[in-house]
């Protein structure tokens, strides 16, 4: 049995409360509020919920380039990039990026993997040795589910995926798709192969919204990828009026895989409370594959970050929870427990 004691950010409002995390066999078995003179706090291991692993052979290549130069199938610099790579060598540097994941907070991320089955493999190569758990999405034809834990779609105007989808379906495997980035029109066809989950949705209309909503499709937003792509700013204050909205960090070649800097950027840029901030990066992505984690209370699994409260950083903060979002980095951290 352990107890962390400090500042615990506790539950679905992530309400600070001064006392300690008790856990037992990797589990939280209480929240309890006590006298303590620790000045850790303590909150949710993030949920990267968009993120392109096989990216990590080539950061910062794509540096002032556009959208279809850069990352767009099937000819970009990136997919280029990762037909080029060598095995070993894509495997080594999506270790490292998922180390560096981990190190930094996060305790699942939600994949777009290319390259089909080779490519789910490699990623299960490279996260052998890391306690981070990738949720793959597969792509190529639906034979990848034999390996992937769903498949991920490109677009729907990349090419019709209604058997891949199918597939899915009939494994009981989510289904996610990119929809919206460059311009709204591939939404649409997107809502019409019934995804559990969209990416982007940067160009999203009022007729997009009410079906999101209809169909209660999660919508996973990338803001600082978008931002990098000039591809516009997705609306993000309408799709959490509308559904349940998650954060990622997309490319591994744009931005380096940071929920601080992905929250900071986010709460800044946005009409969204901090809370909401901390929620897309934590439980909402956790919600979406069906995982424990996300949240602090008694039965979940102890997936933890604790910070130094008291770092140089930190010190002198008035609201724990906007200090995590807006102002926190990976050098307050004090330990991330997994």
């Amino acid at each position: 049995m352990e107890e962390i004691a400090g500042t615990v950010l506790a539950g679905e409002s992530f309400e600070p409360v001064r006392g300690r995390v008790v856990i037992d066999n990797g589990r939280i078995t209480a929240v309890e509020e006590a006298e303590t003179t620790s000045q850790s706090i303590i909150l949710p291991a993030f949920v990267n919920a968009h993120t392109h692993l096989g990216d990590s052979v080539a950061k910062e290549a794509a540096v002032g380039r556009s959208l279809d130069e850069a990352v767009a199938p099937p000819d970009s610099l990136k997919h280029r990039r990762l037909a080029a790579a060598d095995p070993a060598e894509l495997v080594a540097a999506m270790h490292r990026t998922l180390r560096y994941m981990q190190r930094t907070g996060t305790v699942s991320c939600l994949d777009f993997r290319e390259s089909g089955i080779p490519g789910a493999r490699a990623l299960r190569d490279a996260a052998e040795s890391v306690d981070l758990d990738p949720f793959i999405f597969g792509s190529g034809d639906a034979s990848v589910l034999d390996v992937a834990d769903g498949y991920g779609a490109s677009g729907a105007n990349d090419d019709d995926f209604r058997s891949e989808r199918a597939a899915a379906a009939e494994r009981n495997r989510p289904f996610a798709i990119h929809a919206g980035e460059p311009d709204p029109t591939d939404i649409d066809p997107a809502l019409d192969l019934d995804p559990d989950l969209l990416v982007h949705m940067v160009h999203a209309e009022q007729s997009h919204l009410d079906r999101v909503a209809e169909q209660e499709v999660p919508v996973a937003v990338c803001p600082r990828a978008n931002a990098v792509l000039d591809v516009g700013r997705p609306p993000i204050r309408e799709l959490l009026d509308h559904t349940t909205v998650a954060l990622g960090t997309d490319n591994v070649m744009l931005n380096p895989p940071s929920m601080f800097r992905e929250m900071a950027f986010t709460a800044k840029q946005f009409d969204v409370t901090a809370r909401e901030v901390l929620q897309m990066a934590t439980s909402a992505g956790a919600d979406i594959i069906g995982r424990e984690s996300g949240m602090i209370a008694s039965g979940r699994p102890a997936a933890l970050v604790v910070l130094d409260g008291d770092s140089d950083n930190l010190t002198g903060t008035t609201d724990p929870v906007e200090a995590v979002v807006r102002r926190a980095t990976a050098l307050d951290i004090e330990r991330v427990l997994i």
